[in-house]
């Protein structure tokens, strides 16, 4: 009686282990977020009033617009994947965006920047938000994307690197 029971606990914990194994890889989460680059109205920063002959004032304004400053394209390594990643900054924040990014979902997938592509040097940017689409991450000003060069899609649950982008600075 308790090898049957033992039989059935053993065939539903594989049940369970092979229903989140494989049961991610069926999910799409598609999201298309505002890019940064398309920021309406810009940002201005004004300076005083210069005096000039004849007694009349100027005020010069400097627009600030967002920028890439970095990009690299996805590149499979255990799973197919398209896409773009690129580090777009203006005054305010740094962001790193996916776009027309496409990658099968898997168990925990996490979003870093790191070092080289076997996650021993991190910045966890968190779970991915979007297997499908255009997605944005906010990233610390203080990060250093020439030393955190790597984008990787990481599965943690296994330690397994689905695909990454090599960032190059622009």
């Amino acid at each position: 009686m308790s090898k049957k029971i033992v039989l059935v606990l053993l065939v539903v914990g594989f049940i369970g282990l092979g229903y989140y194994l494989i049961s991610p890889v069926f999910r799409v989460v598609e999201t298309n977020e505002a890019s940064p680059l398309a920021q309406t109205p810009p940002t201005t920063t004004s300076q005083p009033p210069t005096p000039q002959p004849q007694d009349t004032t100027t005020q010069t304004q400097a627009i600030v617009q967002p920028s890439v400053v970095a990009r690299g394209t996805f590149l499979p390594h255990a799973h197919a994947v398209n896409g773009t990643a690129m580090v777009i900054q203006d005054k305010q924040k740094t962001t790193l965006r996916f776009e027309n990014f496409d990658t099968v979902n898997g168990p925990d997938l996490r979003i870093y920047l790191a070092t080289d592509l076997r996650a021993k040097d991190i910045v966890d940017l968190g779970p991915i938000k979007a297997t499908k689409g255009n997605v944005n991450y906010a990233l610390d000003r203080n990060i250093d994307i020439l030393k955190y060069r790597y984008v990787l899609v990481w599965c943690r649950a296994f330690s397994v690197l689905f695909s990454s982008a090599e960032l190059q600075t622009l």
